[in-house]
């Protein structure tokens, strides 16, 4: 088995969902719901989250030896693109993660049209062997 995060980037395409009627942002989070399940019912499902929004990001940077950590506001995306949630799956190919991926983006939206998402799709590697 291999693990992989699939990390659903908000873009901005789109009706922000704000502006998306009760109903349709309740067909979104069944959807989520159900993928979730499914995922889980087939041994697959490590974990997933939803993020807040980059309003309360911070970026944290070391300060120095004897320096508290530099915290700033941000990230502030140009593209009014963010990370808004992510997957984190045990799956046996990488096409596998794939499917799911794709499954993701397909979440529907306004109309109940498919939202099409983009989700980057990340092996997640053990630390190397520094014993050696």
């Amino acid at each position: 088995m291999t693990t992989f995060l699939l990390l659903k980037h908000y873009s901005g395409d789109g009706a922000p969902m704000p502006e998306w009627t009760p109903e349709e942002i309740t067909a979104h989070i069944r959807f989520q719901h159900e993928l979730v399940r499914e995922l889980a019912e087939a041994g697959e499902l490590v974990r997933a989250d939803g993020l807040a929004g980059p309003e309360g990001a911070k970026v944290v940077r070391f300060g120095g030896p004897d320096a508290p950590p530099v915290v700033t506001d941000g990230p502030f995306p140009e593209a009014k693109e963010f990370l808004a949630g992510y997957y984190m799956i045990d799956v046996e190919t990488a096409e596998r993660a794939y499917e799911i991926a794709a499954t993701v983006s397909s979440a529907p939206g306004p109309d109940g049209a498919p939202i099409y998402e983009r989700i980057e799709v990340r092996e997640i590697m053990g630390a190397p062997d520094t014993d050696s």
